[in-house]
């Protein structure tokens, strides 16, 4: 499946941003999906997964400030980050991985990846 990321950019500490994840198929309840993110010299970290049974899984930095969500009839995962930090910055990749994923946050664990969208937080 193909992914493509969108809605990144800059912004202030406070402030919001809504990312979109646009899958080639469709993906409905078939697929695990998440939002890892990467900033600069540092590993992907998983921030956001929804799981086959619509459940969601959120990294500890990121709980009560994103929240991650799809709509199957467009194929689509959205994650809305609220209260921006400057550590929110970096590249806010897409995953998607066909049944259950033994650990969510383990990007090992997904085959399809989008190129991904750049966040910056400015304070």
């Amino acid at each position: 499946v193909h992914l493509v990321e969108s809605g990144g950019g800059s912004a202030q500490a406070g402030g919001s941003l809504y990312l979109s994840c646009a899958a080639s198929k469709n993906v409905n309840y078939d697929y695990t999906m998440a939002w890892f993110r990467q900033a600069p010299g540092k590993e992907r970290e998983g921030v956001a997964g929804i799981d086959i049974y619509g459940d969601t899984h959120y990294a500890d930095s990121v709980k009560g400030r994103f929240t991650i969500s799809r709509d199957n009839a467009k194929n689509t995962l959205f994650l809305q980050i609220n209260s921006l930090k400057p550590e929110d910055s970096g590249m806010y990749y897409c995953a998607a991985e066909y049944g259950r994923v033994r650990v969510w946050d383990d990007y090992g664990g997904y085959e399809n990846w989008g190129r991904g969208t750049q966040v910056t937080v400015s304070s």
